[in-house]
């Protein structure tokens, strides 16, 4: 199938290549900018504010240009991959529709302690362990809903690993790929040429990975739920019933932790207007806190994030203790 040239270039996290087209990527950048979204974010709301960018008539007609483009030079069967992708959609599926195509949708699924150690390993630090399987559990749940009653698939990373001849195969069948079912012995050469079970190099489970219990359930309870649409028959309306239960405790949860932590945000909010140092008080610090928390203040929040809360607390009690605290 045609990939949209020219291509993210391959680095160290993913030697031989992402497969993801460059004006793609860059396109989906630019939305997310403008809406205030985080490639994986944890929020709920995120799904709205990204949703009404994708009603803009000047980015639709902007997207449906360029994948009529696409068409023409690739012929009838493209492949877009971008995990930045399921935030739009909607988007997608009507820029489709113009060009006269069927829009279809695989979903890739891996074990989330998988996900958010590669995350961890690879990527900034700037979010920790606990944002990063809340974001996984937002992105996965709501992309379910948004692709349903549409043509679809999901797809077990390990079966990929394994033997990927198996899922390429029924990928073909259910969506109906010209380019799988008349695939030559050169093709298949070249695909196995190119997967690499060995690029599997992050396998943590949940001893591994830090999150609170109740966040944790319904992380687990989303995987085995999403692992069943990868069964033959395993999309039906029963699996659904249980996703839209997660869905809704998921956001449940999320409301309550963002209920909890409003002092969090408004002191946020104060220091970045200026405000943080209030009246009274030594200057550059609050005269309440202690050195090791002024101090603490001073480093970003996701280097802090990325430290073990044990390792923080120890080094809190250390510093002033040192100081005469």
């Amino acid at each position: 199938m045609h990939v949209p040239q020219p291509e993210v270039a391959a680095d160290d996290t993913n030697p031989k290549g992402f497969g993801e087209p460059q004006w793609v990527v860059d396109f989906h950048d630019r939305l997310l900018r403008r809406c205030s979204v985080q490639v994986s974010d944890a929020r709920p709301q995120a799904w709205f504010e990204a949703g009404k960018l994708s009603t803009n008539e000047q980015v639709r007609e902007e997207l449906g240009k360029w994948l009529e483009g696409q068409f023409r030079e690739g012929g009838d069967e493209l492949v877009v991959k971008d995990p930045r992708l399921a935030w739009f959609i909607g988007l997608w599926r009507s820029a489709a529709l113009r060009c006269g195509a069927t829009p279809s949708y695989v979903t890739m699924l891996r074990p989330v302690t998988e996900v958010v150690g590669s995350k961890q390993k690879y990527y900034t630090q700037r979010f920790g362990e606990l944002n990063r399987t809340a974001a996984w559990v937002n992105m996965m749940l709501h992309t379910e809903r948004a692709t349903r009653d549409s043509d679809r698939a999901f797809v077990r990373y390990h079966d990929m690993l394994s033997d990927w001849t198996v899922p390429v195969h029924a990928l073909g069948e259910k969506l109906d790929l010209k380019s799988v079912k008349t695939a030559t012995a050169n093709d298949i050469r070249q695909v196995h040429n190119f997967i690499d079970p060995s690029l599997r190099r992050v396998q943590l489970t949940w001893d591994d990975v830090d999150v609170p219990k109740r966040l944790r359930d319904v992380a687990e309870e989303s995987w085995q739920a999403l692992n069943r649409l990868a069964d033959e028959g395993g999309d039906k309306p029963d699996t659904h019933k249980v996703l839209d239960e997660l869905r809704a405790e998921y956001t449940l949860l999320y409301e309550e932790a963002e209920a909890i932590t409003q002092s969090s945000a408004a002191a946020a909010r104060r220091d970045a207007a200026g405000g943080g140092n209030g009246g009274g008080g030594a200057a550059g610090g609050d005269p309440g806190l202690g050195t090791a928390d002024r101090i603490a203040r001073k480093v970003p929040h996701g280097v802090r994030a990325a430290i073990p809360p044990k390792a923080r607390r120890g080094a809190r009690k250390a510093l002033n203790k040192a100081r005469g605290r």
